[in-house]
């Protein structure tokens, strides 16, 4: 599998604060910028590190994840987690974090989720929030929180 970087999704109560802060952090501008929504797509330290703005819970990570460079890594993680037994949760074209993606997540002991994904072009739209089949009630994206991309929503990359 040829992962790319890991990824960290945090919810935030303020976007525009936890944007100015992460820029003083890393030493750069984010990568991506959309009402509620920020990506930081670092070199060093390795790391794709995305929030949206949510309503305070208690919980700041939305979830992790491992960025993957084709879906057929995708799909050798999903064989490796259900050889292991994992249950899993498959997402194919699906919109979420203003990007199409393929992906597949589960879910730890205590209720982290994990997904392995792929970008495979940016989206005009976060995502929506369609029934969860997990126990998480996360603000997108999270396990089933996208929808499928529909023609002309992925941009030029």
């Amino acid at each position: 599998m040829n992962v790319l970087k890991p990824h960290i999704s945090l919810n935030v109560s303020n976007i525009d604060a936890s944007v100015a802060f992460y820029e003083k952090a890393f030493g750069v501008g984010a990568t991506k910028r959309r009402p509620g929504y920020a990506k930081f797509d670092l070199a060093s330290p390795s790391l794709n590190l995305t929030m949206q703005e949510a309503p305070r819970t208690g919980v700041n990570a939305s979830h992790f994840g491992v960025q993957v460079a084709s879906t057929e890594d995708v799909l050798e993680a999903k064989g490796r987690f259900e050889a292991a037994e994992l249950e899993t949760f498959t997402e194919e074209d699906t919109t979420c974090c203003y990007a199409v993606q393929d992906k597949v997540w589960i879910e730890d002991p205590d209720g982290n989720s994990w997904e392995v994904f792929v970008v495979k072009g940016d989206a005009a739209v976060m995502g929506s929030q369609p029934a969860m089949p997990s126990k998480s009630d996360a603000a997108c994206c999270a396990p089933g929180c996208c929808v499928p991309s529909k023609q002309g929503d992925a941009a030029a990359r």
